[in-house]
């Protein structure tokens, strides 16, 4: 594919900077332990539905603009999304032809990981880990999937990226 059919880049760019605002939005405390990581399931989307322009280099950079607006460890975001970004292109045919209930069970699996391994760094660098923030916020994810894949992929093929 050339450069010259590659399209609605600024989609893919406008859906990121959305997530991040969800994922950094303030809520009620009693709320803020189920907000779905918004930020994943983006990404999760554009590795599957265009896995040759999104991919672990794309993770790496969102994550690291994660880090940064969490004021975290630079690098714990970056690369427990690059490792979800890898874990997706490598699965993207599979999970494609998944009933989206699947899909959500993937998406369950996959935010999970990332949340794992954004809690080990934590523990590594002797933070406590907001063990039970993450836990919650991961069903969450997996029951907001089908509304995020729909209306990306909406998006998707009325703006036709490619």
């Amino acid at each position: 594919m050339s450069l010259a059919e590659h399209r609605g880049g600024w989609l893919i760019i406008l859906s990121f900077i959305l997530a991040i605002a969800l994922n950094i939005l303030p809520l009620p405390s009693a709320v803020e332990i189920f907000r779905p990581d918004w930020v994943t399931l983006t990404l999760i989307y554009w590795c599957l539905a265009l896995p040759t322009r999104v991919g672990v280099g794309i993770g790496w950079l969102v994550g690291l603009l994660m880090d940064v607006t969490r004021d975290a460890l630079l690098g714990q975001h970056a690369l427990a999304l690059a490792i979800v970004a890898f874990l997706t292109i490598h699965l993207h045919q599979r999970m494609r032809v998944f009933p989206i209930w699947q899909q959500a069970m993937s998406v369950f699996i996959l935010v999970l990981l990332e949340n794992l391994i954004v809690l080990w760094l934590k523990g590594l660098i002797g933070q406590s880990p907001g063990v039970w923030n993450m836990v919650a916020s991961t069903p969450a994810s997996m029951l907001v999937w089908p509304a995020v894949f729909v209306l990306l992929r909406h998006l998707r093929r009325t703006y036709h990226v490619a």
